[in-house]
């Protein structure tokens, strides 16, 4: 099998790129080794023209007798010929040799040799030919460098065809890759860009067709690949946002159902009402033929029908209570969840009333509170049906929200109950400490004046009546004052306006001015500690109604540290010691008591003749049994089937 090679785009760039590299490469070697033979000719050059300088100077001093200067010279210009001769190490020196620069230089040498025998070594007399001879040794120098400048001008016309082919390299190797590059990049990637474009505006049609094998056909077959994809996806998309939709509806339809449901508990006041919106509710939201909704006993043995909806009413008179196991409906197995029955499937025991009203399929949901079973609601389809995970789940959720609102009523009836039961009490006691007191001393005194008039003293059965006028009196105004305190309303945040009113309603029943005095900013009192501070103070004020003969009142409260009240006024006060038997003993045994069940202390301060004070202290933190939550004794929601 042959397999067919695939050259990468950098692959393809470096094919393409290596010559052109390569030649620039030996073009750039060439022009260096050129242009080092033009600095070593030109440093030769330049140092045969000092030769000729030094055959010049030489002369001068053969000619002038300066005879000292001369074999320094002579040196000088040996190490010029050696330098020619061998080059330089320290620079770039060399004579471009051939035979031409060869013979003209030994030429040179044959002349320097002759023209130290003539003019140094002998030691010459006359010099008219030294001019001569030296012109004519310097015109040899001038034949070597001709010699040398001859190769040096072709080297200069090498470096220059060296630099215009560099020069030509540059220029093709640049219109080379520009070419390339548009072929191989520019090209794939403006037919990508077309086809992104197409694809923008709609058209999924657009492919890329692959020229290469590199990245950009890779990349192509990528684009085709997620071009298709979209289109798939585009084709298929109406099904599924039409699918999506409809998800949604059904999502926003369940939600609806559970608001409704929601609002429907929490508006019901009363189970019937409940039972029965919740029914005709449920038959809307799972289109049943038919609901029924059905309370268990406390065994689950029976069933009890609590409301119905789309029955016929035989059916609804068969099956107003019913065993468990005697029917479809009333599960056998309170732990068991949400059932599909059948109803055609049923034996002829359990189908008779189903059946004869024309019913296919029974569905039955248990309603449950915290596990505890409380009974079931049954839906009935005249069609075979079955619900889905998300029906059964919407049906599940409504029966909890009806077992929460049912388990809610409950709770409210046992609170209205309780708060009954308290405002008895509470009414039961306020009698029991202020009027009966009042009772049990005019039977005293009945009794009395029934033995005065057996022995008939007149005097005593006056007296006595006039005790029995005291008393009768006394019970009316206690009446009054119990009538007041139960009308007195409290302030959950603010207990300043309760004082006020009661207050006035102090003025305009006893005609005593009083003043209100509130110093601090506390947290405000709960509304249960408020009432019986009211009911303290009152009982305060009520005293000094009935015994202290003041003529005026004061009420200062102070609301930090803690709270603090002190009822004041300017009666004739008493000696809290010697009057134990007073009267007024009764009210502040029943003022000791409430402030007991709060947590509060109650001080009383009496000078006779001097006025009394009466003074409330709360704790800072309220007391707990102020707080202390009424127990209830279990009542059940509905009686027993």
């Amino acid at each position: 099998m042959t397999h067919t090679r695939h050259w990468s785009l950098g692959a393809k760039l470096l094919m393409v790129g290596a010559p052109f590299m390569l030649l620039v490469f030996m073009a750039t070697v060439a022009t260096l080794w050129v242009s080092w033979q033009l600095d070593g000719g030109a440093a030769a050059v330049n140092e045969a023209g000092r030769m000729r300088m030094q055959s010049y100077r030489l002369s001068l001093s053969i000619g002038t007798g300066n005879t000292q200067l001369v074999p320094e010279q002579a040196a000088e210009f040996d190490r010029s010929l050696a330098t020619l001769k061998q080059g330089d190490p320290n620079r770039p020196l060399f004579v471009p040799w051939d035979d031409d620069t060869r013979q003209r230089f030994a030429v040179v040498e044959t002349d320097w040799a002759r023209y130290q025998q003539r003019w140094i070594q002998a030691a010459p007399q006359r010099f008219e030919e030294l001019s001569s001879d030296t012109v004519r040794f310097a015109a040899d120098i001038d034949h070597f460098v001709n010699g040398i400048e001859v190769h040096l001008a072709r080297w200069t016309a090498l470096l220059h065809l060296l630099q215009l082919s560099m020069l030509g390299s540059v220029i093709l190797g640049a219109t080379v890759l520009l070419y390339t590059g548009y072929m191989f990049v520019l090209e794939p990637v403006g037919q990508l860009k077309q086809a992104i474009e197409k694809i923008q505006l709609g058209d999924f049609e657009a492919r890329v067709a692959r020229v290469t094998s590199d990245e950009f056909g890779t990349l192509a077959e990528g684009f085709n690949g997620m071009a298709e994809h979209l289109q798939s996806m585009y084709r298929n998309l109406e099904s599924k946002v039409a699918e999506k939709t409809r998800l949604l509806q059904e999502k926003s339809e369940r939600l609806a159902s559970l608001y409704e449901v929601t609002a429907l508990v929490t508006k019901a006041t009363s189970l019937d009402t409940l039972a029965q919106e919740f029914t005709q509710s449920l038959a809307k939201i799972s289109h049943a033929d038919g609901v029924a909704l059905r309370w268990s006993s406390q065994g689950g043995q029976r069933y009890l029908l609590l409301a119905t909806h789309g029955l016929p009413p035989n059916m609804v008179d068969a099956e107003q209570c019913i065993y468990s196991g005697d029917c479809a409906c009333g599960s056998a197995d309170p732990g068991a969840g949400l059932s599909v029955i059948p109803i055609h499937n049923l034996s002829a025991t359990q189908q008779p009333h189903c059946a004869r009203a024309g019913f296919e399929t029974l569905v039955t949901i248990p309603v449950r509170l915290h596990g505890h079973f409380m009974g079931e609601v049954d839906l009935f389809f005249h069609a075979r049906t079955e619900p889905t995970p998300a029906e059964r789940s919407l049906f599940e959720a409504l029966s909890s929200h009806l077992a929460s609102g049912m388990e809610n009523l409950r709770l409210n009836a046992l609170e209205k109950e309780a708060a009954v039961s308290q405002e008895r009490h509470l009414l039961a006691r306020e009698l029991h400490d202020s009027i009966a007191q009042s009772l049990a001393f005019l039977k005293i005194q009945v009794q009395l004046m029934r033995d005065a008039l057996k022995t008939g003293q007149a005097d005593e059965v006056a007296k006595i009546l006039e005790e029995i006028d005291v008393g009768v009196k006394e019970s009316y105004g206690d009446v009054r004052e119990l009538l007041l305190h139960f009308r007195t309303r409290t302030n959950t945040e603010d207990i300043e306006p309760a004082l006020a009113t009661t207050l006035q309603k102090f003025e305009l029943q006893s005609g005593i001015k009083s003043t209100l005095s509130m110093q601090g900013q506390g947290l405000p009192l709960s509304p249960d500690v408020q009432i019986q501070v009211l009911h303290i103070l009152q009982e305060a004020l009520s005293n000094i109604r009935k015994h202290a003969h003041a003529s005026q009142a004061w009420l200062d409260v102070q609301q930090q540290p803690s709270w603090r009240f002190e009822v004041r006024d300017d009666g004739i006060g008493f000696n809290p010691d010697a009057d134990q038997h007073d009267q007024t003993h009764v009210g502040l045994r029943i003022m000791a008591e409430r402030a007991q069940r709060i947590g509060a202390q109650i001080d009383l301060v009496s000078t006779p003749l001097r006025g009394s004070s009466v003074i409330l202290t709360l704790p800072s933190v309220p007391h707990p049994s102020a707080h202390k939550p009424v127990q209830r004794e279990a009542v059940p929601a509905l009686p027993t089937p």
